[in-house]
This record gives C-alpha cells, structure tokens and sequence, in this order.
C-alpha cells in the first residue's frame, strides 16, 4: 500500500511536469477583488442589527473576491435619492423600501407600510414566496433600466410613539408625525400632518418640538435608536403588523459578480430575514412588558375599526393605479380573507 501511495504520488508530479514542460509559460494574474458601496435606509444604530450582521458575514465568506462597503442612513446619498443614486451607479446596492426611496415603479405603493395588508412579520415573506408577489416586484423592476430587485423581507410594525398620549382617535389630529410616503397620506384622513425629514435629524426634531411623534417602527427600534428617550408614550394600536423592504442592486454591477458569489448574497439576504423575525418579534414583546421609558395607551377597538375600515377604500382605491396594483390588492385581500378563515393565531 505504501509503494502504491508512492507512484500515485509520483506519477502525478511526472504529469504536471510533463504538462507544465509541453505548455507556454504563461504569466499568473491577480485577480481584482470586486468592491460595492451598499447604502441602507436605517441609521448606524439600527443598521447594527438589520444588515450589519449579514455584510459582514458576506466580506467573510467571499474570501477575498468581493468586499461590500456598508453605508448607513443619509450618509453617501438622502434616502429620497436611493434609488436613483444607484440607478447612475453612484452607489452599488441598497437596502430600502420602496415607498421611501422614491422607486419609479407602480408597486412601490405597497413598500413600507401599506395600511393593514399585514398583521405580522412571517406574512410579507409568505406573501411574497407564496403568493406571487416575488414575481410581480420581479416583472415590475425589469421595466426599469439598470436596476435589479433582489429579495423581500419583514421588520417591525408601524405605531405611534409620541410627547403627549393618544387615548382617542380625534387625538391624532394636528399632530405632525414623522412616517412613510404612503402611511402618511392615509393617516392624513385622520387628521395627521406627515413630516418628511432625515432620519438622523428625528430625534432632535422630537426635542425642539419640530415633531409631535413618529410613526415609523415598532417598540423594538423606539428603544434601539434612542426614540423611547424623547417620547413618552406607545400606541399599542398599529397600522401595518410587518414593514416591507428590499435589496436592490445596479444591475451593471450585479451583472459582473460571479455566480457563486450571487448564491452566496442571496444567502445572506436570507440570513438578515431570518434574523429580523426573531429580533423584531421578542423585542417587541419584551419591551412592551418590560421596558421603562414608554407608557402603553390604547385606541378602544370600536373607534380603530374606522380605521380599518378607512384602509379598504384606500385598497380599492390603490388598485385603479394599474392593472398590477390591482392584482396585489387582489391578493392582499384573498391572503387575509384565508387568514381570517384559518382562525388563531393567524388572525
């Protein structure tokens, strides 16, 4: 056995020298280790958990052959200016909803929060893997040039946090509340007045009385980003149970990663999902029960179902966008109408 291990060891230098002697010299080259600027919508504190990990990750495991640099909130470019910073190239990747970022595309209506299409996390990535929706952000981005969607995911639910409570619905009224495109336009139905700012510049504006409240996340980021220490009180009523984001990409520099190196992206794409609905989902619970800083009021359920009932018009209302808006809200209403048949706790 050991004279066999011998030869083959033997017989497979002979080749290469044989091989290496019958070949041209041929000069190694390096290889050019490709380099993205990747800009999240959230600020450093909250980008620590939602993205950092997973970058991280990737720099790890590419090894060397690809290195993503990973910008936080307002830092290269405004979040408004996202989507087309990375259509020119002036940034590589985002990671962003696209209500926020001013996507050119029809469905962006429905990024962020869409008034009550969810009322948990694990509902966007089964309505996007299960029911089409993967597709549909898919069809409606090939429309544009040099941008290419990547993946979907769940974060937190959309409340109120703010100075003085909210016991009624006529308290929201007059009330300046930082939050999303969308949001703000169906909260304006009730009185609320939509404040665009940087958001950076939130919990400064909370202090000088620029701003009454946000409306911008769940418990869990109110605590993270320092927001529970300018505000005084938690709506535990919500207008959305799951925020909805996604990663983009130029698709010129997505186009010149190699194959295994998009598998290995996607993966850790995955990895930030998955570590959202644990993150999100326990903090949100813990700190309700548990945290300090905020006082929790209620808006009674008979004055919030006009509400709810507010956002179906703004459904039907959406779907006359287009014909592909239409066939989302068509599926938000068959998905939560199965919800609602298949019972606790799914509804």
């Amino acid at each position: 056995m050991s004279n066999r291990r011998n030869f083959i060891k033997t017989a497979g230098l002979g080749a290469v020298a044989a091989v290496s002697a019958a070949a041209p010299a041929v000069h190694a080259s390096k290889k050019t280790t490709i380099r993205w600027r990747m800009q999240t919508y959230a600020g450093a504190a909250l980008g620590a958990h939602v993205i950092k990990p997973s970058i991280e990750a990737f720099n790890k495991a590419a090894n060397g052959e690809m290195v993503i640099d990973l910008y936080y909130a307002d830092q290269l470019v405004p979040t408004g200016e996202l989507f087309r910073a990375m259509q020119r190239g002036t940034i590589d990747a985002v990671q962003s909803d696209d209500d926020s970022m001013s996507s050119p595309v029809d469905i962006s209506v429905f990024g962020g929060y869409f008034p009550f299409a969810t009322r948990h996390s694990l509902d966007v990535p089964t309505l996007f893997n299960q029911y089409g929706l993967n597709e549909i952000w898919k069809e409606a981005y090939d429309e544009i040039k040099n941008v290419t969607w990547l993946s979907a995911g769940a974060w937190d639910p959309c409340h109120f946090a703010t100075k003085k409570p909210i016991n009624h619905l006529a308290d929201l009224k007059g009330k300046r509340i930082f939050t999303f495109p969308t949001a703000g336009r169906f909260l304006s139905r009730f009185g609320v007045i939509p404040v665009t700012l940087p958001w950076e510049d939130i919990e400064v504006a909370m202090q000088t009385g620029e701003l009454d409240g946000i409306a911008w996340s769940g418990i869990t980021e109110d605590y993270t980003v320092g927001w529970a220490d300018v505000t005084n009180y938690f709506l535990t009523n919500n207008i959305s149970g799951a925020w909805c984001g996604s990663y983009f990409a130029n698709s010129n520099a997505w186009e010149k990663v190699p194959e295994h190196l998009k598998t290995l992206f996607h993966l850790c794409m995955d990895s930030s999902h998955y570590h959202r609905q644990h993150w999100y989902w326990g903090g949100e619970a813990k700190l309700r029960t548990e945290g300090s800083k905020m006082q929790l009021t209620t808006i009674p359920d008979e004055e919030w179902k006009t509400v709810q009932q507010e956002a179906q018009s703004f459904w039907d209302e959406t779907a006359k966008i287009s014909p592909r808006t239409a066939k989302v809200v068509e599926i938000l209403k068959r998905y939560n109408a199965t919800m609602e048949k298949a019972g606790a706790p799914y509804r």
